[in-house]
């Protein structure tokens, strides 16, 4: 099969991106993204004008795109327009939608249980892989991409040489935004993962895929989740993702301060780790309402008027 031919304009394209240090993944969407427009303008981007921008923006609204990929499409022409093509001018004519914010859907800790204990084999490779999704609240890549080297526990009686370390910790090598951090690692997620180690003696990747020289994909780990949901009986719009959302939700129904969860998801901002505070039941269950003050008034009051 011949190679698609790259076009000076989007080989610049490809350059500006690299220099940037933006991911593989960005940088497909990018490229995606403003063939889509070139598509609708039938002829090299570069030459679009504000009202053929402003024409394209209508027609995804008419379209009823969703509000992701709407700006997610327009984030991707402001780098083409305002870095490729030194056409800051453009960035006036592009407008984002508001999308909705709506609350993430979150398991409680029986639920994540049975969720766990239904996960399918053979042997624990999708166990142990699910339980670091929960126990350590990474996302699907993070885990996929996890070593065996990125685990920093204590030697162990059973299997002394099966994980190194003695920090009680999981590094987090480039994650989202490319940042590096580090995640926790609970005692007993340690020996889910050191009887995992134990049967499966994984080198390099700690979740092998096929062939072993890859790491497990993200739809892999996803396909284990919807089985194990399914076997469970979870009947909640529940996603690979929602373990992390549980994990944070019920980090903070335990009383763990906001910014150390922020740290533990790799959150750039505080206000995004906030939003768990909406879907912590039990914490908002607890919290004593200012209108039981209103109760004590008056019952102070009728107190001291019949002395």
């Amino acid at each position: 099969m011949a190679e698609e031919r790259v076009s000076p304009l989007r080989q610049r394209m490809i350059e500006d991106m690299n220099i940037r240090g933006l991911a593989e993944k960005t940088q497909k969407a990018h490229i995606r993204n403003v063939k889509h427009f070139a598509a609708f303008l039938g002829r090299p981007p570069d030459t679009a004008t504000p009202e053929e921008l402003r024409a394209y923006q209508l027609k995804m609204t008419e379209d009823s795109v969703s509000a992701s990929t709407f700006n997610v499409r327009i984030i991707s022409l402001r780098f083409f327009f305002g870095t490729t093509c030194g056409r800051e001018d453009m960035k006036r004519f592009m407008q984002f939608h508001r999308k909705p914010r709506k609350l993430p859907i979150v398991l409680s800790v029986e639920e994540v249980a049975d969720l766990l204990a239904a996960v399918p084999g053979p042997g624990l490779k999708y166990r142990a892989a699910l339980g670091i999704s929960y126990g350590a609240g990474l996302r699907a890549s993070e885990v996929c991409h996890l070593k065996v080297n990125d685990i920093d526990s204590a030697p162990s009686r059973t299997c002394k040489h099966a994980l190194p370390g003695s920090g009680m910790l999981i590094h987090v090598d480039d994650g989202k935004g490319g940042r590096d951090r580090k995640a926790m690692l609970s005692p007993n997620l340690l020996a889910l993962l050191r009887d995992y180690w134990c049967e499966s003696r994984p080198e390099g990747w700690l979740f092998p895929g096929k062939p072993k020289i890859n790491p497990l994909s993200p739809r892999q780990l996803n396909r284990a989740f919807t089985s194990a949901k399914h076997m469970a009986g979870i009947k909640k719009a529940a996603t690979l993702h929602t373990l992390r959302h549980s994990f944070a939700t019920h980090l903070l129904e335990a009383n763990t301060d906001v910014r150390v969860i922020q740290v533990l998801l790799g959150h750039a901002k505080l206000t995004t780790t906030a939003r768990y505070a909406h879907v912590a039941t039990k914490t908002i269950r607890s919290t004593v309402s200012p209108y039981e003050q209103i109760k004590l008034l008056q019952d102070e009051t009728l107190r001291r008027g019949m002395q």
